[in-house]
């Protein structure tokens, strides 16, 4: 009824596109001229025809168009090239927004050394090999029905119980030495599966939302990066104590909805705000943080005062991406939700 009064018109626009058109003086002369007794089954109803069935499917397939199809989006409904053009487009604009605004002040030294380069570029593989390693873990975790068990368990237990094994995990790993490859490694692998484990129930979101999500993620990161791969030396590294306040209140955020009854929806609502927004804005601050801080990390590691180990700088990176990837699959789901 809704859309009737909205568009009265239209279903009478669409029977007059769909029936044939007959000359109407015609019919107009043999309905008034023409006896009714020549019609003898003028109001009797007749069986449909091959003409008629083809009428009522053209007036479905016309109502469908007209009212069920969502709005054209030339993204969405291009083709793949159209589609990556966006995309990098995008990422352009981003990137050369970023580096105008937090990166006027270049480097000292005429660029990135060598070792450096180096230093980063293991740090950044070994990054993408733990979050390849994440994502192949949830998925299987997911697919062999973890996901529900967890989502079904105590909160307070899986909190309580994830805190302590990724926690365990990373500190154990970064207490490790470099040389010692398979305990490193060993305990490295181990916290990317805790993180596997907590993670696995984003896979009850749809799979186009969680790829949305991670290019939005990578770019955001890949930008962010690039602006402290660049900067002047120690010009960001300040940010560590104000990024630990931050990332406590987003903390604070996050676990509010288990403490603040449901009858107060605007505190919750505030929280989650905080949780979603401020925590990309937190994480976003320490990826280029840590970034900053690996290139400290290789002058110092140069000069012999401390051991190469881009595994413990790849943690931090870990963690970032992980952080700012789930505020992003959450902000997707929540935009869906609103256009239904």
């Amino acid at each position: 009824m809704a859309f009737i009064l909205r568009r009265p018109f239209a279903v009478a626009a669409t029977l007059r596109q769909a029936l044939p058109k007959q000359p109407q003086p015609v019919f107009a002369r043999a309905f008034h001229n023409t006896p009714l007794k020549q019609h003898p089954n003028f109001f009797t109803p007749k069986t449909p025809t091959v003409a008629s069935a083809n009428n009522v499917l053209r007036f479905r397939t016309t109502f469908r168009r007209s009212y069920q199809q969502s709005a054209y989006n030339p993204v969405a409904q291009g083709d793949l090239r159209q589609r990556l053009m966006y995309g990098a487009g995008i990422f352009g604009a981003t990137l050369l927004g970023i580096n105008f605004i937090f990166n006027r002040e270049t480097r000292e030294d005429g660029g990135m050394p060598d070792f450096e380069r180096r230093y980063l570029n293991d740090t950044f593989m070994h990054t993408g090999l733990g979050i390849g390693i994440i994502g192949v873990a949830a998925r299987a975790l997911h697919m062999n029905g973890w996901s529900f068990r967890l989502m079904a368990a105590n909160p307070w237990l899986v909190l309580g119980v994830g805190l302590v094994g990724s926690i365990g995990t990373m500190y154990g790993t970064r207490a490790t030495h470099p040389d010692n490859y398979v305990q490193k490694y060993g305990l490295w692998t181990a916290f990317n599966l805790c993180q596997a484990a907590l993670l696995s129930p984003l896979f009850f979101y749809h799979p186009a939302i969680l790829a949305r999500a991670g290019l939005y993620t990578a770019g955001m990161m890949g930008s962010i990066a690039f602006v402290g791969a660049t900067a002047k030396q120690e010009k960001y590294l300040y940010l560590g104590g104000p990024l630990l306040a931050g990332v406590a209140i987003v903390a604070l955020s996050g676990l509010a909805p288990m403490v603040i009854p449901a009858t107060a929806a605007r505190t919750l609502m505030w929280s989650e705000n905080i949780w979603l927004y401020g925590g990309l804005a937190v994480f976003g601050g320490f990826t280029l943080y840590d970034v900053q801080k690996v290139l400290h990390h290789a002058r110092l590691a140069e000069r012999g005062l401390m051991p190469k180990d881009a595994v413990n700088e790849s943690i931090s990176l870990e963690l970032d991406f992980i952080n700012i990837f789930v505020r992003m699959v959450q902000i997707l789901a929540m935009q869906q939700s609103r256009r239904k």
